[in-house]
Order: structure tokens, then sequence, then C-alpha cells
């Protein structure tokens, strides 16, 4: 096997099982499930409801910046680095499935960047207690949903590896 390709398509499935781990780690923030495990600054999680949030949410803000900077990076190598080794060693099948399925990268950008004003307006203090809390909710439904269509997302993404490494073996025999 081409071994630039495969270890293309390596990073790629490492990065995938980073990005969900923070991603759960961003959930369990917003859920106040457990402590966060991510980031050794924070104590407290995230839970609408209690006093004292800005913690909680600066928390939440510093990892959902490193989720989105690591998908963009993660992207564009998706974007350029596989497409084109997809275009240049798969056939126009496996090319095109990879090309429809990254289209759907800007619905996952514009998911992290509603996350962010999210945050923004809960830390403003401009938001009557009710109305925080609702839009707390709101964010908390939102990230877990953002999380399940990544993961949805990857999983294609992943057969897709699959096929494309196979699709290589054959063709080195």
């Amino acid at each position: 096997m081409n071994n630039d390709i495969h270890k293309l398509i390596q990073q790629i499935i490492e990065e995938h099982k980073v990005t969900f781990e923070k991603m759960r780690n961003m959930e369990t923030v917003a859920n106040d499930v457990e402590a966060i495990s991510g980031l050794e600054k924070s104590k407290e999680s995230f839970m609408p409801g209690r006093t004292d949030q800005r913690k909680g949410l600066e928390a939440l803000q510093e990892l959902l910046e490193k989720v989105i900077k690591g998908l963009e990076k993660h992207f564009k190598r998706e974007e350029t680095a596989l497409l084109a080794a997809f275009e240049k060693y798969g056939d126009r099948e496996l090319a095109t499935s990879l090309h429809s399925l990254l289209l759907e990268h800007e619905d996952l950008k514009a998911r992290f960047d509603l996350s962010k004003r999210h945050i923004a307006e809960l830390t403003s203090g401009d938001l009557s207690q009710p109305v925080w809390e609702a839009k707390a909710h709101d964010m908390r439904a939102h990230l877990s949903h953002t999380r399940k269509l990544l993961e949805a997302h990857a999983a294609i993404e992943q057969e897709l590896l699959k096929k494309m490494e196979a699709m290589i073996r054959d063709k080195e025999k």
C-alpha cells in the first residue's frame, strides 16, 4: 500500500478519536455529569440553574475553541490531501462519495459557530434567570446533537477510508 496514503488515512482515523473525546468532554461540561477530564484548570462543570456559571462557561468556551481549531485542520486535510488521494487512487464512486460527505463540513462548522454564540449570550449578563436557563438547556441539547451528527459523519468517513485501503491493497497485488 502507498505508505503516504496509509499514513494519511491513519492520521485522520486518529483525529476522529481525539475529536470524539473532546466532544464528549464538552458535552460533559454542558451536562454536568462529571468533572471535566480534558481541562485541568477548571474544577467546576456547567449546569443551568446554578448561581455561579462563569467558570463552567469559560471552561466550555475554552474546550469549544480547541475542538473548533482541531476540526478546522482536520477538515482541511480531508478536503485537500484525502480528497486528492481518493481521486488519484480510488474509483469514481469512492471519490464522489467522499466529496459529497465533505459538503457536511460547512453545516458542522455552522453548528459550532452557533454554540459559540450561545456561550456569548449566556455570559453577557443580559438575560433574566428564566430566559438564561431556557437558553442554557437549548445549548446543551444543541451540543449533544452536534456530537451525534459529528460521530455519524465520521462513521461514514471511516467506512470510506476502509474501502480506500482495501482498494489500494487490491491494486498493489
